[in-house]
């Protein structure tokens, strides 16, 4: 009985319903109206009959014995057969009998012809609303079909259509969910390509010219010497792009699976930090780290230890000869943060809305190094692991950058 779920479907059972009701007390009244008419009848021919015994001067007892009389006998028949009154007798040829016929058949047509009247009625308005509804959703269906998911199809009640509805509509919010995503990911990759392109291209420009200057000085020693390390500096900053493309790339796409364990933090900012003290120490700067030897963090201590690095290069990039980079953390109830701190350059407040934006390169900073895509792939290794990468810095204050983790309960 789950038709009668749907709305449109239990009013039209209870239309029929009532229709029945109707017609049985219509029944009734028809019996009512037909009983009293022929009593009429009855009672006008009883009538005619002792008028006429009266005017032939036949008694009033005898004509009402015979009125009263409900015996049928042989003789009656026979004297009715001898004046053409008989079942044979057409029913035309009975005025009362022909009469209350007529009554009868034109009360029993009024009352069918209401009661069928009413039920087309009743079902044409039913299959009216259930076709204006079949209509309404293939029109919405149509849309989907071209792409425009912005009306739903109705799912306002009950009953099996209204499931059905739902259900195509569900497939419609999914197929859009797709839609939405394949069109996010060619974006992307138009966006990523086109990135990869601008970046290449200057690169590329100077290695061409590179080898154009030592192709047309071949016997030039030190000119092949100078640009011959030119081309090993371009080369080694084309792998650096594309290497940080492919992670950044392999991140978002959700193609990176983190093998998270317990590791100790001074671990993690050791290893972060591996190949950047001689660095440090040619341009005269120094990396302090300061904590918990015994505090440990749940991560994937090598993507973690990029991310950190990546921090790092950048401190490293915006402070001056005998800066300062100062690592720390803290365990709060719900959380573990890391502290890279530097007392470089800082960041204007334009600035620093921007900067975990792919490429971006403040103007204040053109000359120095990185490509811009440290902070990004920090920030996206950071955020896979359902940490947090945040920034604080005042122009010419000095920056820090904290990494927020969960506490593993």
């Amino acid at each position: 009985m789950n038709f009668l779920h749907d709305k449109h479907s239990r009013y039209y059972c209870i239309f029929i319903v009532t229709l029945v009701l109707l017609l049985f007390l219509m029944g009734i009244a028809v019996i009512d109206t037909q009983t009293a008419a022929t009593k009429e009848m009855f009672l006008t021919h009883n009538n005619a009959i002792a008028t006429s015994l009266l005017e032939e001067g036949i008694s009033k007892e005898v004509i009402a014995t015979a009125l009263m009389n409900t015996e049928a006998g042989t003789t009656g028949n026979k004297f009715l057969a001898e004046i053409g009154l008989s079942n044979s007798t057409d029913i035309e040829n009975l005025p009362y009998v022909s009469a209350v016929k007529n009554t009868i058949l034109t009360s029993l047509f009024v009352m069918l012809f209401l009661w069928t009247l009413l039920l087309f009625l009743g079902t044409m308005l039913f299959l009216y609303r259930r076709e204006r509804l079949y209509r309404e959703s293939e029109n919405i269906i149509k849309d989907y079909i071209d792409g425009n998911y912005t009306v739903h199809l109705p799912q306002s009640n009950e009953g099996t259509i209204y499931q059905l509805l739902s259900s195509v509509d569900q497939l419609a919010t999914m197929l859009q969910a797709k839609n939405d995503t394949e069109q996010k990911t060619k974006e992307f990759l138009k966006n990523t390509i086109s990135d990869i392109s601008h970046q290449l291209k200057t690169p590329l420009s100077a290695l061409m010219m590179y080898q154009e200057i030592i192709e047309n000085e071949p016997e030039n020693f030190e000119t092949v010497k100078e640009f011959s390390l030119k081309i090993g500096t371009a080369l080694k900053r084309m792998e650096q792009l594309i290497q940080s493309m492919l992670k950044i790339t392999r991140i978002d796409a959700g193609s990176i699976s983190f093998e998270k364990s317990n590791y100790s933090i001074p671990n993690i900012i050791n290893h972060a930090i591996s190949e950047l003290t001689t660095r440090a120490d040619n341009e005269k700067k120094e990396i302090v780290i300061d904590g918990d030897l015994e505090q440990m963090l749940y991560c994937d201590i090598e993507w973690t230890g990029e991310a950190i690095g990546n921090i790092i290069k950048n401190a490293l990039d915006h402070t001056d000869i005998g800066g300062k980079i100062s690592i720390s953390w803290e365990q709060t109830p719900a959380m573990i943060r890391i502290f890279i701190t530097d007392n470089g350059h800082g960041i204007s407040q334009e600035d620093i809305h921007h900067i975990f934006k792919r490429f971006y390169r403040s103007k204040n900073t053109s000359e120095s190094q990185g490509i811009g895509l440290g902070l990004p792939l920090a920030k996206a290794i950071v955020e896979g692991q359902g940490g947090i990468l945040s920034v604080q810095s005042e122009l010419l204050q000095g920056t820090t950058f904290t990494l927020s983790f969960l506490t593993e309960s």
